[in-house]
């Protein structure tokens, strides 16, 4: 769930998570909130919190991520306003294997500021509004068993497995699923 407001206001997550089986070894998972700064260039991608959550064995997980809004001086004025993307990340022992997709929408919170824009962004007028209910989550292979000395090797990350975000991902093919 995300919060929407006014630009310069904290953003807060809450998230949940459930290990159905262990698959390699108890450790953390690093999570990552990064705000996309322009669709272009990469190099305005912001990294509004990273944090550590774990070690992680079976069971059901939650947890509160708060992160302090993008630095708007960090951002070219043309890209401000309009659709950008919020990412939720999560790695395992390095390696990146979820990446959840947040369509935000910047734009001023007063139709005459939206109809006839001024030449410079008034930050302070700028609403964000995340489409919290419709993300995009991409699933990555990764080789759940590093310790093994690199003999097994994730399969290619040519086809992410992605969804609209409202269904369960198929697991990972380094992942046996349970008999019932």
């Amino acid at each position: 769930m995300c919060f929407n407001g006014y630009f310069r206001k904290m953003k807060i997550h809450k998230i949940g998570l459930k290990c159905r089986k262990m698959v390699g070894p108890i450790a953390d998972l690093e999570w990552k909130l990064i705000y996309v700064g322009s669709a272009e260039d990469e190099t305005y991608d912001q990294l509004l919190e990273s944090v550590l959550v774990g070690p992680v064995n079976v069971g059901n997980y939650r947890f509160v991520l708060q992160a302090d809004p993008p630095d708007p001086s960090r951002i070219r004025e043309e890209d401000i306003i309009g659709v950008t993307v919020l990412l939720l990340t999560c790695s395992y022992l390095g390696q990146e294997f979820v990446r959840v997709g947040y369509y935000v929408n910047n734009d001023y919170d007063d139709e005459q500021l939206r109809e006839e824009p001024p030449p410079k962004v008034l930050i302070e007028k700028v609403q964000r509004n995340i489409l919290s209910d419709k993300p995009r989550v991409t699933k990555f292979p990764i080789n759940f068993h590093p310790e093994s000395g690199g003999n097994e090797e994730p399969p290619p990350a040519d086809n992410p497995v992605e969804n609209d975000g409202n269904e369960e991902l198929p697991a990972s093919p380094n992942q046996k699923e349970e008999e019932p």
